[in-house]
């Protein structure tokens, strides 16, 4: 079996697809078979075929090579959701909607428009749901997204002075806890942690692992323990040095776990 991945949206998910023997490279445009209809779509990897039966059955089906008919009614789609774009936040002002509509697209074969959402609150959208079907003729979704996802649309840069990870590599949000940041001794200051989404930091997570194994035999800051036969208490760590400092009465000590 012949195995691609390819991206609906450009900064999005990268889907695997049955390629149906067709012969297919990178950045070769495609019509793909999902659960949402039938989709345009760009290959970004070519796989081997050494795919277990696990993996090989959640996989779509790769349609045809696209033509240049499919790129025409593509371009038609994205115009023509631009325009039902303008309709649906007008119609929402109209029906007092509390949301802000940050785009919608259109399935390939029109048999679906989605819109995405930004809100603080829960939105009862059914009647401006009602309203846009019979306007545009379709079925209509409408999806609230999180602050992640907008920012993760609009990109910018971020504390490290790189380009935001979310909106260059990043393809799915994995939960980032506090505790990830007390874990590497940071600050816990809201300004140091947070991005420009104003949520926890993503790349809180790159290192988390890391620093939970090099901690192990490294006594927490505060902690007593005892040195050459005198208690002492640690008062500095460096967890990636696998060091740490204990005062014994008037003396510092530093412990190189590396030794032992």
């Amino acid at each position: 079996m012949n195995v691609v991945g390819a991206k609906i949206n450009e900064n999005g998910k990268v889907f695997y697809f049955d390629a149906n023997e067709l012969q297919l490279k990178k950045n070769l445009t495609i019509i793909v078979n999902t659960d949402k209809g039938l989709q345009f779509a760009k290959v970004v990897e070519v796989l081997d075929n050494n795919l277990d039966n696990k993996n090989v059955s959640k996989l779509g089906d790769v349609i045809r090579i696209a033509t240049k008919k499919d790129y025409t009614q593509y371009m038609k789609n994205i115009s023509d959701a631009e325009k039902a774009l303008d309709s649906a936040r007008k119609l929402a002002v109209k029906n007092e909607l509390n949301m802000n509509i940050l785009d919608a697209t259109y399935s390939f074969d029109r048999n679906q428009l989605v819109f995405r959402f930004l809100s603080d609150e829960r939105v009862d959208f059914r009647q401006l749901a009602r309203d846009l079907g019979a306007k545009l003729r379709t079925r209509i979704e409408l999806r609230q997204i999180g602050i992640r996802d907008k920012a993760k649309e609009v990109g910018g840069i971020g504390p490290c002075g790189r380009f935001l990870c979310c909106s260059t590599f990043l393809t799915t949000f994995d939960a980032v806890s506090i505790n990830m940041a007390k874990n590497q001794g940071l600050a816990l200051n809201p300004t140091k942690i947070n991005g420009v989404c104003g949520r926890l930091l993503c790349c809180l997570n790159y290192e988390n692992n890391q620093y939970t194994d090099f901690k192990k035999g490294i006594p927490d800051v505060g902690k007593k323990v005892a040195i050459d036969g005198r208690e002492g208490k640690v008062i500095s760590s460096s967890p990636l040095l696998r060091k740490y400092k204990v005062l014994v009465d008037n003396d510092i000590i530093e412990v190189d776990k590396n030794d032992s």
